[in-house]
């Protein structure tokens, strides 16, 4: 069982535009509403292929409800957990080259109590072998404690644990010593103070990060793929080039076939960048289709250490 907690979900709605004219009033081509969060994604690409999965969630408000409509229609199993406060909407905005905009709102203040209630939820569903994954920003003005008392709940449970998260969480959630992390370059970048530029820079903060206590580390590095850096080695992969509808959900989906193939080694890296890939050739969040996934076409290179 793979179990996701998004502490911020959202209802997503994707716009896809002619062309974004800064100041002016313009008609969407086409408009994708999908139930939303970082979390909330993992499972539902995770359950539409195969694996067992259950997303957890504080849901409040007219938005909220359409949430949970959104997973029940869909088939989607999930932990709602009831909140006095709204629950965001989300808008991306999508150009012909797949430029994406996002427009995120900040999400609702949760009650310690309603922190509890999570945390316990976790703990109710997490099992041996499997995985806890926290995925997506914090609430506002929530502290950095609550990923790692979730990790100690996962941990409890004999569950691995992984993070995909940024800034003070996810620098702060390292001492939780996660099996398992999974930020971009410029995410790495920031809890390690430094930009990133090159393959050789991200290859030595993943190294670094490991050295802070993850286990091991997927860093996204969008067109040019994503790098994969554990105990065993460390691998560079890259996917084929495609038409880009939309960028929204691609990292998602690279954690969710990273997951979905084992969660750990080469041979994962290639399903999980071969989701991404199709994500991208996805409107909005949707599920990346069986047809567009291709390990395949990955293409995964061993990195010597000693030569970087």
């Amino acid at each position: 069982m793979i179990v996701t907690v998004t502490f911020n979900p959202s209802l997503d709605r994707t716009m896809a535009f002619p062309a974004l004219v800064h100041g002016e009033v313009q008609r969407a081509d086409s408009t994708i509403e999908d139930p939303g969060g970082k979390g909330v994604n993992v499972t539902r690409f995770l359950t539409a292929h195969g694996t067992q999965s259950i997303a957890v969630l504080p849901v409040g408000g007219p938005m909220g409800h359409a949430l949970t409509s959104a997973l029940d229609e869909a088939g989607i199993p999930y932990r709602a957990i009831p909140i006095a406060g709204r629950t965001r909407a989300n808008v991306a905005v999508v150009e012909p080259d797949g430029t994406t905009t996002k427009l995120n709102e900040a999400g609702p203040v949760l009650s310690g109590a309603e922190i509890d209630a999570l945390v316990e939820a976790v703990a109710e569903l997490a099992t041996p072998g499997g995985w806890v994954a926290v995925a997506g920003s914090l609430p506002t003005g929530q502290s950095t404690d609550v990923v790692l008392r979730v990790a100690e709940v996962a941990r409890r449970a004999g569950a691995r644990f992984a993070l995909d998260i940024s800034g003070a969480a996810l620098a702060d959630g390292l001492a939780a010593r996660p099996d398992l992390i999974k930020p971009n370059e410029e995410e790495l970048g920031e809890i390690l103070g430094r930009e990133l530029t090159t393959i050789d820079e991200v290859l030595d903060g993943c190294d670094e990060a490991r050295a802070r206590g993850a286990g091991a580390v997927i860093c996204s590095l969008g067109a040019e793929g994503a790098v994969l850096v554990d105990g065993d080695g460390r691998w560079h992969g890259t996917g084929p080039r495609v038409a880009v509808l939309s960028t929204v959900g691609a990292g998602d989906s690279l954690l969710s076939g990273f997951l979905h193939a084992g969660g750990s080694g080469p041979d994962a890296l290639s399903v999980g960048i071969a989701w991404a890939t199709a994500a991208v050739q996805t409107p909005g969040t949707g599920v990346p289709p069986a047809e567009l996934i291709d390990p395949t076409a990955v293409e995964v290179s061993a990195i010597d250490s000693a030569l970087t």
